[in-house]
């Protein structure tokens, strides 16, 4: 990441979050007490889609050789928007929702190949968590080829919320999963649409999981047990699309 994408210090941070900069994380000096770190908690109340981690000084130091003062800031490379906003324009505008929400998918080129696939099928928005998840750095706007830039990306901080959102909202919850559901192309996708895009290895999350009203997979005939995340994101939008506007 270059030096003109961080802020350094820690006043310099809280002046950026209180000027309502786009942040998506800040890592701390491990031990760091102080009074300017208690005073960074306080600007930190109400925006818990900023991760915070705390690491060893060693990793600090790797990112620059500028006095950080114990602390850097990662500036996002989008504007978040608010799910809670989009849904319901989507419906004044007659429009039918369709959403994808992606669970612990943490490879930054998946992201932004389900993004790109995302922007060129009119998925209206894409969801992420705040923490234990991709963000939109510049290799996943490089993969997406710019798709980041053009489709609204939300950062939630409760994803089960969110699906309860969507599902009061009118939304079907859709997940994908590689080893169990019906096959995609025996599901009716006739209603407004979240399709939930889980981790490769692990799928979606129990939590996310229970909440959903339908589970599909993709069938696999080779020894290869799944599809790479982001090559299933297309074939399923892509069905999705199809049933809709054919």
């Amino acid at each position: 990441m270059k030096e003109n994408e961080m802020i350094f210090g820690m006043r310099a941070i809280i002046e950026a979050i209180e000027a309502g900069k786009e942040i998506d994380k800040i890592i701390i000096k491990k031990e760091m007490q102080s009074d300017l770190s208690h005073e960074l908690f306080l600007a930190l109340r109400g925006h818990d889609y900023i991760q915070v981690q705390r690491v060893p000084m060693e990793r600090l130091n790797r990112y620059t050789r500028k006095n950080h003062q114990g602390a850097i800031a990662f500036i996002s490379q989008t504007t978040y928007q608010h799910i809670d906003s989009i849904i319901p324009t989507l419906y004044e505008e007659g429009k039918s929702p369709f959403v994808v929400l992606l669970d612990g998918i943490t490879d930054v080129r998946n992201f932004g190949a389900i993004a790109r696939t995302c922007e060129c099928a009119g998925v209206d928005a894409i969801i992420i968590p705040s923490k234990g998840g991709a963000t939109v750095n510049a290799d996943a706007i490089n993969t997406s080829a710019g798709a980041l830039h053009s489709i609204p990306v939300c950062k939630e901080s409760n994803l089960a919320e969110t699906v309860k959102y969507l599902k009061n909202s009118g939304l079907q919850i859709i997940a994908a999963n590689s080893k169990d559901g019906m096959s995609y192309t025996e599901t009716k996708f006739d209603k407004p649409i979240a399709l939930v895009l889980g981790d490769e290895e692990m799928g979606v999350s129990p939590e996310i999981s229970r909440l959903c009203d339908e589970t599909v997979q993709i069938p696999v005939f080779g020894k290869i047990s799944n599809l790479n995340i982001s090559v299933a994101a297309g074939i399923l939008i892509y069905e999705i699309w199809r049933q809709e506007n054919v």
